[in-house]
């Protein structure tokens, strides 16, 4: 196949529309089922590059969770514990211990389940029936992946009554290392963004601290390798083998590290036991409770804690988790991982990385501010890495 018609682009005005290879070759892609659109291919063909970089770099099956062009989460297949499986809304999935990439998919889809809600997913290895049962049941735009079982892809076919996209790509696909794009009908030219992220690029720790366990090192890789290709401006959390708080687009960094510690707040949240035990109704849904909860444990409770309202929801009344809970539970968080898609101009953002249990950092370095950035991570007992390379990407 060497074109492949969309029904419009970004936009339904947007027309004519078309995905095609500039050289006349065949595209790397077989579409099994469905049929993808504009925005679809774009998070298939980023989210892609992800986890075959995620797994070169960790050797680990691997996936993502797309919207938009940039990634709600990305994760290795580490096992869960019983209180992540519960938060991820995974815990009775029969066979998920023995599934590396079923694991890998829970995660990424149970990190930040509100911006997951209709994402695209990219597998690094063939999915598997557990991974194919896992996907069935959650809404979703589609999947890429290099191959399916024969079972798994007949469970995904049966999403959307048939028409959910499904996409194998040719894995050992390379493209070319010019890439074009178009912006008001003029042309853009530049060579692809090929720098590998590997452990020895965070050799050049300039903290007081430098206890970089393989744990943390394998976490600020997630984290990087996550932001190649979150748009920019970007930071990422990330902890335990996955990212837990992506802030993507935003034009302040301290901006971006707030949106990004607020989403890996709201993760640790989920995990205590106030919120693992709230006494839903046996009628409520994994999108409703997934609604609730953000409600739940945000400053806005009121709205789902109310008489007139709680009883829509819940069986009882729970109580509230106050303010100073909220803070009790995340004052014991730390180990977590931090990366930056380029320097920190201003010490802030590791005040507010702190507040989110940051341990290690990873970030280009070159700030004219660059001492009292080292200085803040000396203070606070944070390891730092300066990578030296920056990660935009739009």
């Amino acid at each position: 196949m060497q074109e492949f018609g969309l029904k419009y682009g970004c936009n339904p005005n947007q027309k004519p529309a078309r995905i095609y290879m500039e050289n006349g070759g065949e595209l790397p892609i077989e579409i099994l089922s469905g049929k993808p659109g504009y925005i679809n291919f774009l998070d298939a063909f980023n989210s892609w590059q992800l986890v075959k970089e995620l797994k070169a770099a960790t050797g680990m099956a691997c996936a993502t969770s797309f919207k938009h062009v940039s990634p709600t989460s990305a994760a290795v297949g580490l096992p869960m514990d019983d209180k992540l499986k519960k938060a991820c809304f995974v815990d009775d999935i029969e066979g998920l211990d023995a599934s590396p990439l079923a694991t890998a998919y829970a995660r990424a889809r149970g990190t930040d389940r509100m911006s997951s809600f209709g994402d695209f997913i990219a597998l690094s290895d063939v999915c598997d029936v557990t991974t194919a049962k896992l996907i069935k049941r959650e809404v979703s735009d589609g999947v890429i992946a290099p191959g399916y079982t024969p079972e798994a892809l007949e469970i995904l076919k049966q999403k959307r009554k048939g028409n959910y996209n499904i996409v194998k790509i040719d894995e050992n696909y390379v493209p070319d290392p010019i890439e074009k794009k178009q912006v008001f009908g003029i042309t853009f030219e530049q060579g692809r963004n090929n720098f590998e992220i590997n452990e020895a690029l965070l050799q050049n720790v300039v903290t007081d601290c430098n206890n970089l366990t393989k744990d943390a090192t394998r976490d600020l890789m997630i984290a990087l390798i996550t932001l190649k290709y979150t748009q920019s401006n970007s930071v990422c959390y990330a902890v335990n083998g996955q990212a837990i708080g992506v802030g993507a687009g935003q034009q302040s960094r301290i901006h971006c590290t707030r949106l990004a510690g607020n989403k890996a707040d709201i993760w640790h949240l989920r995990q205590c036991d106030k919120v693992l035990n709230l006494p839903f109704l046996p009628s409520m849904g994994r999108v409703d409770k997934d609604n609730v909860i953000d409600v739940y444990i945000s400053d806005e409770s009121d709205d789902v804690l109310t008489d007139g309202k709680w009883q829509q929801y819940f069986t009882q009344r729970p109580d509230p988790l106050t303010k100073a809970e909220k803070q009790q539970y995340l004052s014991g968080i730390s180990g977590v991982a931090l990366g930056s898609d380029a320097f920190f101009p201003f010490s802030d953002n590791i005040d507010r990385a702190k507040r989110s249990g940051v341990s290690y950092i990873a970030q280009p370095g070159g700030s004219i501010r660059d001492d009292a950035v080292i200085k803040a991570c000396n203070d606070y007992g944070i390891t730092m890495a300066f990578t030296g390379m920056r990660l935009f990407h739009h």
